[in-house]
């Protein structure tokens, strides 16, 4: 089983945990790691794309002229697409670009993400984290007592409002709850940072 180090807010070492090996101790499946990051990004997209269609655009209600005897080309309407201000043939449409993957593998894409921050001791277990009052340079603090002041996500068992307030105009910065936490986060930042409530939580879920 994994073990690492337990910190206090003001970064000193206060102990240390074991991580359930199912959780944080796997071999990261790089594939599905990479299939949930397409999946999440994906779904992100807004896919409001448009263009109008010869059906779509005003104008072209009767044929422009005779089918036969002009000795010009046969047309149907001025907005066909050969025209000038005619529809757009095959242009995008509104649409969801989300698609579906396998609980099981959504779960061991998460496992493979925190199993790799761990391998590569990027991942740092707090035994709480609280503030008095909503203050952004007292968080900013503590995350510069962890060596974490760059990208850094922070990972809690309940999502608090006063860490909440105190974190969202750090720069790089994300804060979770253990219910939140998701691929696409966990390889985006330089550091994890978990409370141990947390831990608990994503271990009781995932195991």
């Amino acid at each position: 089983m994994p073990k690492v180090a337990v910190y206090n807010q003001s970064g000193a070492q206060v102990g240390d945990i074991e991580l359930q090996e199912a959780v944080f101790g796997i071999t990261p499946n790089i594939h599905v790691m990479h299939q949930a990051v397409v999946l999440q990004q994906a779904s992100l997209r807004q896919g409001t794309h448009a263009t109008k269609n010869r059906s779509a655009v005003s104008g072209g209600g009767r044929k422009p002229w005779k089918q036969k005897g002009t000795g010009r080309a046969r047309q149907g309407s001025i907005r066909a697409p050969q025209w000038v201000g005619g529809g757009t043939v095959f242009g995008p449409t509104p649409r969801k670009y989300g698609f579906d993957m396998p609980k099981k593998m959504r779960r061991l894409a998460i496992k493979s993400a925190l199993s790799s921050k761990v391998a590569d001791n990027e991942f740092v277990v707090l035994d709480s984290l609280s503030l008095a009052a909503p203050k952004t340079k007292d968080f900013a603090k503590i995350l510069s007592n962890l060596k974490a002041d760059r990208k850094a996500l922070v990972v809690v068992g309940e999502m608090d409002n006063t860490l909440a307030l105190s974190s969202r105009n750090i720069p790089g910065v994300k804060l979770v709850s253990a219910e939140g936490i998701n691929v696409l986060d966990l390889l985006n930042h330089d550091k994890v940072i978990f409370t141990k409530d947390a831990v608990a939580k994503v271990e009781e879920v995932l195991a």
